[in-house]
């Protein structure tokens, strides 16, 4: 046989052997397609979950839960940017330390997880952490956005943090357990509230002198202002009062002192400035006040420890974050009742109303000529 016919012969085996059952070759592998990420709402509805360490985000409009996103230890404080695009939040890893707790038993503070969680609400993800100082519970945003202003609780500080370069580019020395985080209105002053010592001090970014302070009642734990900067409300959790600071003059205008029994806490001041409602934490309700002449005109019960509190832009309606209810109260502002109750997370504390920006649509092409 000549070699050509050997090679033949040989070519003609293989095949043969192939078709006699040999296993064909495994298919290429496929990537597993992941999952879409689901469409946010318009206008949402951001809920921070102490104890689960998530974001419940809720569709405004239909009152649905759309997705929950995994942020880390303790998220607590949030606010978001003026167009709507990015979501800033208070994590920390100091232990919590519920009423009665003695903090010394507490296991101690895992610093690494202490910082402010950037959520992009296009995406609907956690884009990154930034540094924050230590055990941050409440946050403010600069008008345009570019800085971030810290509570550290533990720390007796206020830290402000640079959003581009991801720094802390200066810290202010308040009064103990600083919590609340507000920026004024008229002319962008930090507020920050000490809880330790029933004072709220006033940080001027302008001259960066050290901090004015005005006395308030015992415990006060956020600040609310009148749209126009005129006035503001800060509640004392210990006194069961709100006092009423003149704005440009730093000075008590009067103290509203509220039934026995309550322990206001968050508070929102309505679109128009003619009222501010106060959540009241274990005393599971909300008060309304009226702003022309500073009494509580109005009141519901919202949920179990209610602490933060939003209000939609017309001013028709209220949302409480429900701690140990591990739900969210919708407030018809009119009736005062609750219309709605939806189930979050577990140990819902902090709540923001956020009109979200349209994504860019890509430009058209030009006609053909």
């Amino acid at each position: 046989m000549t070699r050509c016919s050997l090679a033949l012969a040989a070519v003609a085996a293989v095949a043969l052997s192939a078709a006699c059952g040999s296993n064909p070759p495994p298919p290429a592998p496929t990537e597993t397609a992941k999952p879409a990420s689901p469409k946010m709402p318009d206008v949402g509805l951001y809920v921070t979950n102490e104890t689960s360490g998530d974001l419940t985000v809720i569709d405004a409009a239909t009152l649905n839960v759309v997705t929950t996103i995994p942020l880390g230890k303790r998220p607590r404080g949030i606010t978001a940017n003026a167009d709507g695009t990015r979501l800033f939040v208070a994590l920390s890893g100091s232990p919590a330390a519920p009423p009665g707790v003695d903090e010394k038993t507490l296991p101690p503070p895992d610093r690494s997880a202490d910082g402010i969680g950037v959520v992009d609400l296009q995406e609907g993800k956690l884009l990154k952490v930034l540094p924050s100082g230590t055990d941050p519970e409440q946050v403010a945003l600069s008008p345009d956005g570019q800085q971030v202003y810290v509570a550290n609780e533990d720390a007796a500080r206020a830290s402000i943090v640079d959003v581009e370069t991801g720094k802390i580019v200066e810290t202010f020395k308040t009064g103990a357990e600083p919590e609340g985080v507000s920026v004024e209105p008229a002319n962008g002053r930090v507020w920050v509230t000490s809880e330790e010592d029933g004072a709220v001090y006033v940080i001027d970014l302008k001259t960066k002198r050290t901090p004015r302070s005005v006395k308030v009642g015992p415990r006060p734990r956020s600040v609310a202002f009148l749209p126009d900067g005129s006035k503001a409300y800060v509640p004392s959790e210990n006194g069961g009062t709100l006092t009423v600071i003149d704005v440009p003059k730093l000075r008590v205008l009067k103290t509203i002192t509220l039934d026995t029994g309550m322990r206001p806490m968050g508070t929102v001041a309505a679109p128009d400035g003619k009222h501010v409602y106060a959540s009241t934490g274990r005393s599971k309700m909300v008060l309304a006040v009226n702003t022309s002449t500073d009494t509580v005109v109005g009141s519901v019960e919202a949920g179990v420890r209610p602490w933060g509190i939003a209000i939609s832009r017309d001013g028709s309606t209220l949302y409480t974050a429900n701690g140990p209810g591990n739900d969210v109260s919708i407030i018809d502002v009119t009736s005062m009742q609750v219309r709605q109750r939806v189930s979050v997370g577990k140990g819902p504390w902090g709540i923001a109303l956020v009109s979200r920006a349209p994504a860019a649509s890509p430009s058209p092409s030009p006609s053909p000529k």
